[in-house]
């Protein structure tokens, strides 16, 4: 008996990284798991790995900054399931620059992903679970929106972005039994950091399913309670005074 049993779950951005490792964690706690990002055959390999544990799949291939196609998720999740449990708001890009140089069109693109694809899919979510007397929204932030670094003002303002509208949710949700949650993550080694990093410059890193097992512990909480913020890193990484 999985913590999870009979619930479905979307992870947006799941074809690779974080997404993928709570996509698993999920399946093996008895979820049923929606799975959308850009990357189709990322999203194939994840299903499998969901599939392999004896917990459905549905694959959606999302651009979460396309309205239109957000909509189709939704649609999609309940001409299938007829419910929606949990919804992780997991994708995101990284990019920067320094201030006086950066574009406005790399500006954007950090927003539209990391910013208006959340607003899209809660929104979506809080239709849904309204109607059906409450569920979770988990959103997947940073560090980067509490200690930030030079050159990551579009990262950290956008993960500090999220952080507000995770609050905002949380209030609106209450009275239809809706929590909002906030997951900000230290170093995960993702397979960007590891294609990327020679080992001799790695900083102190978590593994993928190490930050996943609390994103899926935040969604086996009784009904009642709900982690609000959660701030997760290696022990060795620097945090408090970086800069």
């Amino acid at each position: 008996m999985g913590k999870l049993d009979g619930k479905i779950a979307i992870v947006t951005g799941a074809s690779q990284g974080i997404g993928r490792g709570i996509a698993r964690g999920l399946a093996q706690e008895g979820a049923n798991v929606v799975l959308a990002a850009r990357n189709v055959e990322g999203l194939q390999r994840t299903a499998e790995e969901v599939r392999a544990t004896g917990a459905q799949a549905l694959v959606v291939p999302t651009d979460v900054t396309d309205e239109g196609q957000v909509e189709n998720l939704f649609a999609r999740t309940m001409e299938t399931f007829g419910r929606l449990d949990v919804l992780y708001n997991n994708a995101g890009v990284f990019d920067g620059g320094a201030i006086d140089e950066l574009t406005l069109e790399t500006w954007e693109k950090v927003m539209a992903v990391n910013l208006r694809g959340p607003f899209l899919c809660t929104r979506a979510a809080f239709r849904i679970m309204k109607q059906q007397g409450g569920g979770r929204i988990i959103n997947i932030a940073s560090i980067s929106a509490w200690r930030v670094r030079p050159h990551m003002a579009p990262y950290s303002t956008s993960k500090h972005g999220l952080w507000g509208l995770t609050q905002t949710t949380a209030l609106e949700g209450r009275p239809y039994n809706i929590s909002c949650s906030c997951l900000c993550p230290g170093n995960v080694l993702i397979e960007r950091r590891a294609a990327r990093t020679r080992p001799q410059d790695q900083e102190p890193m978590m593994t993928v399913d190490e930050i996943a097992s609390v994103a899926v512990f935040m969604a086996t909480l009784p009904p009642h309670v709900n982690m609000l913020e959660a701030i997760v890193l290696p022990v060795q990484q620097l945090y408090v005074g970086r800069g």
